[in-house]
């Protein structure tokens, strides 16, 4: 192995150690936890390397949210693979879905509640973040009708579910009752 390839593993190895850390430490403490001394600390290098792979606590957020992405897009692509049929394919991914952002609250909030420089429902939006919703729309495809358009469709369908974990999370809805709101979203999306 050249040292040139070892060097770029190392800094490839460092910066999954950041994201890493940045994620854990969001997870158990919440955002505001998040900062470049408090990771520095916890992946035990200087500031000045964090910044040698991050602009700062943003760009960090960023890379959490495409990982994220990633890591909803496998969930949810199991999710519809172990369906059988429009409806519950549908139901698979609308429950993988919520259940994602209820495991993960943290996370789903780099992705998307906080703000972060990525470019969503574009075509320079990184492939994780397209693929998550290529699996969700994957799912609305076939409920799809005649002239209507499958992606605006699809956007309203991802809408519908993060309003309900956003509602859920902040209790302005009742836990108990998100079994039967995800089976009234998926029954009037899917028609007979």
């Amino acid at each position: 192995m050249s040292i040139q390839n070892r060097r770029e593993r190392e800094r490839a190895e460092r910066e999954q150690l950041i994201v890493t850390a940045a994620r854990e430490l969001a997870e158990t403490e919440g955002w505001d936890a998040v900062t470049t001394r408090r990771l520095a600390a916890e992946i035990e290098y200087s500031q000045p390397v964090l910044y040698s792979h991050f602009k700062g606590k943003d760009a960090i957020m960023a890379a959490v949210a495409v990982q994220g992405c990633a890591d909803l897009a496998e969930e949810l692509r199991a999710a519809h693979a172990s369906a059988t049929g429009t409806r519950e394919a549908l139901a698979a991914v609308a429950t993988t879905y919520t259940s994602f952002a209820r495991r993960r609250p943290a996370l789903y909030d780099a992705m998307f509640t906080h703000l972060v420089d990525l470019p969503f429902a574009t075509p320079e939006a990184p492939e994780p973040l397209q693929a998550a919703f290529g699996e969700i729309l994957r799912a609305v495809e076939p409920i799809t009708g005649d002239g209507e358009n499958a992606g605006a469709l699809t956007e309203t369908f991802w809408a519908a579910l993060h309003g309900l974990v956003t509602l859920m999370r902040s209790g302005r809805l009742p836990q108990e009752a998100h079994e039967t709101r995800l089976a009234l979203l998926v029954a009037h999306f899917v028609t007979p």
